[in-house]
């Protein structure tokens, strides 16, 4: 069993963010155990959504959701998690939320994206002189707006240190086993990737 201590992952949403963006490394982060266990008293992470304001956001699809807390409310985190969607677009233009990303990642253990995701970090500067990858459809349109990023076309996740990137939608599965990884082993993550039935291919 792993001894570091539970730590707390916020996953950020907001209107249009792609649901399965940011259940997926929700559900990563809750399903961990250390092999073999199944309590939950076991569980490796807090993991808890965060919005800017306390309204219900509608998801992509419709989906409807009630975060756990505001960006002014939270408890301090261990990981960010950033996911994507039709909403960046908007959001990639709202300073308050940039601003809080970044005071986010001067805290932080490790900041990550999931899919477009990763524009709002490149709008507050966290991607500069980093590789990093996003969604196969907006690999153009990030690599002629951020030429100071090497995007990469060909990677599911790139890590780089503390910033974590990964490609579309299901790779933030990807991603977050990574993170179990990391942090509590190869075989950690795989027993939460067998506990979910899902095929990890690192």
């Amino acid at each position: 069993m792993s001894e570091l201590p539970s730590l707390t992952v916020g996953i950020l949403i907001f209107d249009e963010v792609e649901v399965l963006d940011f259940c997926g490394p929700f559900e990563v982060f809750s399903v961990a155990r250390p092999v073999g266990q199944h309590s939950d008293a076991a569980q490796m992470f807090r993991v808890l959504t965060i919005a800017e304001t306390d309204n219900i956001i509608s998801c992509r699809g419709g989906l409807l959701v009630k975060p756990h807390a505001t960006i002014e409310n939270h408890p301090p985190l261990d990981i960010l998690v950033v996911p994507g969607g039709q909403g960046t677009r908007k959001e990639m233009y709202n300073l308050r939320l940039i601003n809080w990303i970044k005071q986010q990642d001067q805290q932080t253990q490790l900041t990550t994206s999931v899919c477009t995701g990763a524009f709002l970090l490149a709008e507050g500067s966290l991607l500069d002189q980093h590789k990093a990858t996003t969604h196969w459809g907006s690999i153009q349109w990030m690599q002629d707006t951020y030429p100071q990023i090497t995007i990469l076309d060909d990677a599911r996740v790139v890590d780089e240190g503390r910033i974590i990137t990964s490609a579309g939608i299901s790779a933030g599965i990807d991603m977050s086993l990574h993170v179990v990884e990391r942090l509590h082993g190869q075989e950690s993550a795989r027993w939460t990737a067998r506990r979910m039935e899902y095929d990890w291919q690192r």
